[in-house]
């Protein structure tokens, strides 16, 4: 058999064509036979409507989508919309399964089944079905966005903008798009572009409590401290169990609750019809609320309830990371990386500042950001993108990086570097990569970027794990909800960073959180020579940077070096016995590694 045979062979809906025009009931029966192992086959959609039209003569489609418009209100729909709302996707899928079955163009039912594949992670097929609707309906705003945030989260921000724009152009007062638009421009780095977005929606709509929310986050990241505290609270007024706008006014960490604030996010709580967001959000504000009155037993009761309703939403994930930690040990050996030395792009430029989130990352990069000769962008999502294009499943990726060629990984360095460079604003040579995540991919990184640098930013294992806890975050971090899972991983990134210093000795380099709080200029001093960058004193003034920082420890990187945090969890320690268990000897030799068995 040829590879083009085989090809066809593989395809379940090979020779489907030929038999619609031959007997269009039998190809609409084989189709549905595909359709239920496949149910986000765009292809098989459009080619079942075809097979109904036949059967039901020419003139039908323009029926079946007129028809459409008012499918949402039949009662099995509304049974898919109230499922995708519980997040009950089993049920979702069953009845969309049999709409759609029946109705391959109903718009409204294409469109749920698209936002549940991209909720199961099938991402290539929502996009495909996204198409497909605006095949049927070129001008559907409602599709147009749904396609705009399928690819906004996937990182594709331009591309995002560009559809965003189409509808504005046939709307240009579209809530929805100019709203999308503010999200967007936030994350691509636009935050000028972004504030005006949100500043004219809440002009417009002043009583629109998520927008204000929105709007705050928006004027925190660019340093407008007193008017994002002012959105705020306006949103928390407008709405005051809307969570999302209390928990930000707690991640400001400078902003104190009264008695009067603590009493309204109580009786928020105890709405019986409260969305699971909302109160989680609600929990987390009332642990820091309650943290900063010193009642560390009730803080620590919200912060585990928060951490609870959370994690509920989330699949445990961390024997993952376990196993991918000891495949990598087990293929990324010296002899592995003596046989590839040279390989890979010979950029000099990226400067990747990783390790856990909340272990002074943010700090690491605002003093380096001070320098005259590197520029901070934000946790860039191109080393994971570029990780899961090599292998969707996540415990695959230790081989197929395993098996790039010399001349993939030229191709992929040379990708990144172009890929990043919306993000910088500057020229200045050398810029900075923060995604803490990126220490599972240390390899990768080495091997398609030889030349880059790379800093482990680490903190006091009970110090970062319980911060994490403390931590609401808005996407990713799925370890953080639960304290042993916060232990397992943490355990997991030191066993991987100690393999890194063996197989690869002086490629990283590591700085301890409570070493730069306690010698600073020393500290800093040592980070440039590794860089081999002259000291400046601008990096001591870090706090002066008036640069956009997006992450949890914005107002903490804009005031001078301190101690505040440094022994915070020391107040907790009667509930992290489950942490300190996971951790066990990492925990017991920090700073020192513990043996690890190769």
């Amino acid at each position: 058999m040829s590879a083009a045979q085989s090809i066809m062979a593989d395809d379940p809906l090979h020779g489907c064509a030929d038999l619609l025009r031959k007997d269009p009931a039998a190809a609409a029966a084989r189709i549905s036979a595909v359709l239920k192992d496949d149910p986000l086959n765009a292809d098989a959609y459009r080619l079942l409507a075809q097979a109904k039209q036949a059967q039901r003569g020419e003139g039908s489609r323009t029926a079946d989508i007129r028809s459409s418009t008012v499918s949402v209100s039949q009662s099995r729909l509304g049974q898919a919309a109230r499922a995708l709302h519980a997040n009950d996707l089993p049920t979702a899928e069953i009845i969309l399964r049999a709409r759609l079955l029946d109705e391959p163009t109903d718009i409204h039912a294409l469109r749920m089944m698209a936002d549940l594949g991209a909720r199961l992670g099938l991402d290539e097929g929502a996009e495909q079905l996204l198409l497909y609707i605006l095949e049927l309906e070129p001008d559907s705003n409602a599709a147009t966005l749904d396609l705009a945030k399928q690819r906004y989260l996937h990182n594709r921000y331009e591309e995002a903008l560009v559809l965003i724009g189409t509808v504005l152009a046939r709307e240009p007062d579209h809530e929805g798009a100019l709203y999308m638009k503010g999200v967007v421009l936030g994350h691509a780095g636009r935050f000028d572009e972004a504030i005006a977005t949100y500043q004219d929606l809440v002009e417009r709509l002043p009583d629109r409590a998520r927008l204000w929310a929105s709007y705050g986050r928006s004027l925190k990241t660019v340093g407008r401290a007193q008017e994002g505290i002012a959105a705020f609270r306006r949103a928390a007024e407008i709405d005051p169990s809307l969570g999302e706008a209390w928990w930000s006014l707690s991640d400001l960490k400078t902003v104190r609750f009264d008695d009067d604030d603590i009493a309204r996010m109580e009786a928020g709580l105890a709405k019986p019809d409260l969305a699971r967001k909302d109160r989680y959000y609600l929990h987390f504000a009332l642990g820091k609320a309650y943290e900063t009155k010193r009642d560390h037993a009730k803080s620590f009761e919200h912060y585990a309830e928060g951490n609870r309703l959370h994690r509920e939403e989330l699949e445990p994930d961390a024997d993952r990371f376990t196993n991918f930690v000891t495949a990598a040990k087990q293929t990324f050996t010296p002899d592995f990386f003596e046989a590839r030395r040279g390989w890979g792009s010979p950029a000099r430029d990226p400067i990747f500042i990783l390790g856990m989130t909340r272990a002074g990352s943010t700090l690491i990069e605002q003093i380096l950001a001070s320098h005259p000769a590197i520029e901070g962008t934000m946790e860039l999502p191109n080393v994971l993108s570029i990780a899961k294009s090599l292998a969707e499943e996540f415990e695959d990726r230790v081989p197929a990086i395993a098996a790039l060629t010399p001349e993939r990984l030229v191709e992929l360095g040379e990708q990144y570097v172009r890929e990043t460079r919306s993000y910088r604003k500057t020229d200045r040579p050398f810029f900075i990569d923060k995604m803490p995540n990126n220490w599972l991919y240390v390899p990768l990184i080495h091997l398609m970027l030889p030349n880059a640098r790379i800093i482990d930013a680490r903190r006091h294992p009970l110090a970062c794990c319980f911060s994490n806890f403390k931590q609401n975050y808005a996407r990713g971090q799925t370890f953080s909800y639960d304290l042993e899972d916060l232990g397992t991983y943490y355990a997991n990134y030191v066993r991987m960073m100690a393999h890194i210093d063996a197989v690869l000795p002086g490629k990283v380099h590591r700085l301890f959180h409570e070493d730069m709080v306690d010698n600073t200029e020393g500290e800093i001093r040592r980070l440039l020579d590794y860089l081999e960058l002259p000291f400046n004193t601008s990096c001591l003034r870090f706090h002066e940077n008036e640069r956009a920082v997006r992450t949890a420890s914005a107002e903490q990187v804009r005031r001078p070096i301190n101690r505040e945090g440094v022994d915070q969890w020391r107040d907790y320690e009667p509930w992290l016995g489950p942490l300190k268990q996971a951790l066990g000897p990492v925990l017991t030799s920090y700073p020192d590694v513990p043996a690890f068995d190769r």
